[in-house]
């Protein structure tokens, strides 16, 4: 009997113990379950909420050329550069950094064919006489148009050559300007020039505005700083430069390469400090005195003399002769 009592108990205890066993997976299969149904829900919701989004959102990894995942921080290392400076810097040049053509360009404005649109210009607004000069080279060009409604480019009437705060040609109030014409758009489809930029010895590349999504056409403008495929990089030429290159008949010859004495000439300052002056204080290397004429001047600034090297009174000759 007490066999039969031991072996009861056993099997007893082994059927409890079955019966926890089977009850703790069926709870554990329903919190499963539950816990499953819930991220279906969530994931759900995400789809129908993204559903809701534009398509432009699908296209966020163009902003990406090459792969590229670094923060928009721009690549500032002069030491001059005040932190409220480097502030207004981030704020109004490098907020759109990673505009492509396919992201802040509508190309739907150029189905119609490429036009360009030239704001008109208010009352008492002054313009530089080389700003003057690329108006006018669209305005005579056969892509000129005055409706803005069939435009595929904009074009501000507003001086932006000049962004130099010490310059008599900056124009102040820029960005309220800009910002209150009613076709700005965020600068979406909008070509804006500049030649100088920043204050010396520094030269941020400061604008003064936000150029938001406008493609910015910009003589010496940083390499960090430009955007492949949208930004244009323009030469620096003085008011001096002709609007035209001569009348018709002043080409005689299309010998390629050209039958000339001189295959490079380039005349002009040799920062020794700052922005740029790595590059000019190089040019030497390429004068060679007979057909690749490079002549330059360290006289720039009021103090060039503190930073005057070997080389500058030399330069300094060749370049009044």
């Amino acid at each position: 009997m007490q066999a039969k009592k031991r072996y009861l108990l056993v099997s007893l205890g082994a059927c409890l113990l079955l019966f926890a066993y089977l009850w703790g997976l069926q709870i554990g299969e329903f919190h499963h379950q539950h816990q499953h149904q819930h991220l279906y829900r969530v994931s759900q919701s995400q789809i129908a909420l993204r559903q809701g989004w534009p398509e432009w959102t699908d296209s966020f990894n163009t902003y990406l050329d090459g792969g590229e995942q670094e923060e928009d921080e721009p690549h500032l290392h002069h030491q001059h550069v005040s932190p409220r400076e480097r502030r207004e810097v981030r704020n109004n040049i490098y907020k759109s950094r990673r505009c492509r053509m396919d992201t802040c360009f509508d190309l739907g404005l150029c189905q119609r064919g490429f036009k360009v649109y030239v704001y008109p210009l208010q009352k008492g607004d002054k313009i530089s006489e080389s700003y003057q000069k690329i108006l006018a080279a669209i305005e005579e060009s056969r892509f000129h148009t005055t409706d803005p409604g069939e435009a595929c480019l904009f074009v501000l009437s507003i001086d932006t050559l000049d962004r130099d705060q010490l310059s008599i040609q900056y124009i102040h109030n820029l960005k309220t300007k800009i910002q209150s014409l009613p076709l700005w758009n965020d600068g979406r489809n909008h070509l804006i020039f500049n030649l100088y930029s920043g204050t010396w010895p520094d030269y941020t590349e400061e604008l003064g505005f936000d150029i938001g999504q406008a493609i910015l056409a910009k003589a010496s403008i940083d390499v960090d700083n430009f955007r492949p495929n949208f930004d244009v990089s323009i030469p620096l030429f003085s008011k001096d430069h002709p609007q035209k290159g001569g009348e018709k008949g002043y080409l005689t010859l299309n010998n390629v390469p050209p039958s000339r004495k001189y295959l490079l000439v380039f005349k002009g300052k040799r920062y020794l400090t700052g922005i740029g002056s790595e590059t000019r204080n190089a040019l030497y290397h390429v004068h060679n005195g007979e057909d690749i004429i490079l002549l330059t001047t360290c006289k720039h600034g009021k103090d060039w003399e503190k930073h005057k090297d070997a080389r500058c009174d030399r330069d300094n000759e060749e370049y009044s002769k």
